[in-house]
């Protein structure tokens, strides 16, 4: 995917949007070990390898576990959140850590049981290069947390704790004193929305830009922790593997690399975006897993056919060990997605969130795998059915439902959000604003939707089809019609088992339930309304916004 777009996110809070996945590579030259002289350069104070960058950046690795200890930028210490270094995970314990220095590059690796974690940085940047080579399930998680002082920036963005005292739910979810809720689940943005997250106060930016996320889990949309204020101070997150409203299995191998960027208040340099980033300086490091631009391969469509132009396209890969997606473009569907790992992967076309075509395809190194025109079958997009009625659109998202926007960002008991119960009226003009995004059994369950019927329509059976994009504690829907048929309490698909709709989440398995409604079930006066109750079935869950639920993405009855 190319193109990319910045966009504020509050006074002093930038994030940039449309970042790509594409593979990238690490570093270069052979490694000596003797320190060179000028301003570039390393030494060791004892108890930590100090970098001299050479610009206006000087930073710490502790040689006892490979904590980054110090961040100083411009004589200013930035690293520091609570008494926390910056580390791998939540700091890895006792590891083996060395430092080499070739020309224009200081490698420090950091061995921990089969984990190897890297920084790198280049002479007269303010930059520090990330990779992390997890082999596996020995560390319980990827992921990378740059601790940051308090007070060194302003910051109360939806995914902050600053100013919110109250714990609502686990821990995590906060509420302030006006209403409104904080947590930093809640970062609104997909990975395929940004390119980096931090801060600025106008005069000092940090930064960090995220990986590829070959190695990641979860796919293009999937929401994870970006970053977070609290009193202590700040934290911003490379996540490369998250449990939470997760549909993947874990993958290993080498990630990176990311970068915690430096700058003078502005963005980081676009020449660091994922996608766009060349470290063929670093082709010759040896890091563990490491594979060249040369080792890799392209996939090329010419277009796609049977697309709905209202949306946007994106076309995924993925196989056990490496995920990509890049836009498909909006004119005729070409896609290109580079830097892929040699292997055979799973196509996806998606509709919006929604897959509409998979196949299978190869990837070589060095080569470029070309794919005629893909054709998606009008069956294959729900949304080409002809309905009766249909409320909202099949694009695997609750997008446009009540609440659907802020429920990236926020609690759904926050104040901001629009009551969970009303019942919808097709026909009104607001069915789909008026429809709740989510389900709860606990909280509006037994929605009514009411449509009227023609004779004809009457007189058969019909099926009625509702989507949803993840749930909660085995939450479904089951159906009562004219409160005399009710369906069967349909079995519950494969959904992520952790929380998913209070921590800023609707992306799990997109399925469609089919319903099968007798003609006998219908009214056979057409003036007046058949109703349609929506219950939620299941005995998981707990009580409240945290009882069974799910996430809805449209609901319609074919003709």
């Amino acid at each position: 995917m190319s193109g990319v777009n910045g966009r504020p996110l509050g006074r002093r809070t930038f994030v940039l949007a449309g970042a790509a996945a594409a593979g990238t590579a690490a570093l270069t030259g052979p490694l000596a070990t003797a320190a060179s002289a000028a301003s570039f350069g390393w030494s060791d104070d004892g108890s930590n390898y100090v970098v001299d960058t050479g610009a206006s950046l000087v930073f710490k690795v502790s040689k006892t576990n490979g904590d980054l200890t110090s961040l100083v930028y411009k004589g200013t210490e930035y690293q520091g959140y609570g008494g926390k270094n910056s580390h791998v995970e939540s700091g890895l314990g006792t590891s083996t850590v060395t430092i080499a220095q070739s020309g224009t590059t200081i490698l420090i690796s950091v061995t921990y049981g089969t984990l190897k974690h890297y920084y790198a940085a280049r002479s007269g940047e303010n930059n520090v290069y990330l990779w992390t080579n997890k082999a596996d399930s020995s560390v319980s998680a990827t992921r990378y947390i740059v601790r940051v002082k308090a007070g060194l920036f302003l910051n109360d963005e939806p995914d902050s704790y600053t100013y919110a005292p109250t714990v609502i739910e686990s821990a995590d979810v906060f509420e302030k004193s006006d209403g409104q809720t904080r947590s930093k689940h809640y970062s609104k943005l997909r990975v395929m929305d940004y390119s980096y997250v931090g801060w600025t106060t106008g005069s000092v930016g940090l930064w960090i830009v995220r990986s590829n996320h070959e190695k990641a889990s979860g796919g293009p949309f999937y929401r994870s922790l970006l970053r977070h204020q609290s009193a202590d101070g700040g934290g911003l997150y490379e996540i490369l593997y998250y449990g939470e409203n997760q549909t993947e299995a874990e993958r290993y191998g080498l990630q990176g690399p990311y970068v915690i960027a430096l700058t003078d208040g502005g963005a980081p340099s676009s020449a660091l975006y994922p996608g766009t980033l060349t470290t063929s300086w670093a082709d010759s490091l040896g890091l563990s897993g490491y594979v060249a631009a040369s080792g890799r391969g392209k996939v090329a469509g010419v277009g796609i056919s049977g697309r709905n132009t209202a949306y946007a396209y994106t076309v995924g890969l993925a196989n056990s060990a490496a995920q990509y997606w890049g836009s498909a473009r909006s004119s005729d569907g070409y896609f290109s997605i580079g830097g892929v790992l040699p292997g055979t992967y799973t196509l996806t076309v998606f509709k919006g969130e929604l897959a509409v075509y998979t196949t299978s395809v190869t990837v070589t190194a060095g080569g470029t795998t070309t794919l005629n025109t893909i054709a998606i079958p009008s069956s294959n997009d729900p949304g080409n059915a002809s309905a009766i009625w249909r409320i909202n659109n099949w694009d695997g998202t609750p997008g446009g439902f009540k609440n659907a926007d802020l429920m990236t960002y926020a609690h759904p008991s926050d104040v901001r959000a629009a009551s969970w119960t009303g019942n919808v009226v097709i026909g009104s003009g607001t069915e789909t604003s008026a429809f709740p995004c989510y389900l709860w059994k606990d909280v509006n369950s037994g929605i009514i939707v009411y449509f009227r019927l023609t004779a004809a329509q009457a007189a058969a059976a019909h099926t009625l089809r509702i989507g949803v994009t993840t749930a909660y504690a085995n939450g479904r829907p089951q159906v009562v019609v004219n409160d005399t048929w009710t369906s069967a309490v349909p079995s519950p698909p494969t959904q992520p088992s952790t929380r998913s709709l209070t921590v800023g989440s609707y992306r799990g398995n997109n399925y469609t339930f089919t319903y099968s409604v007798p003609a006998s079930a219908w009214l056979t006066d057409t003036s007046a309304y058949n109703t349609l109750k929506i219950y939620v079935a299941s005995g998981s869950g707990t009580t409240s916004f945290l009882s069974a639920g799910t996430s809805v993405d449209a609901i319609d009855l074919l003709a």
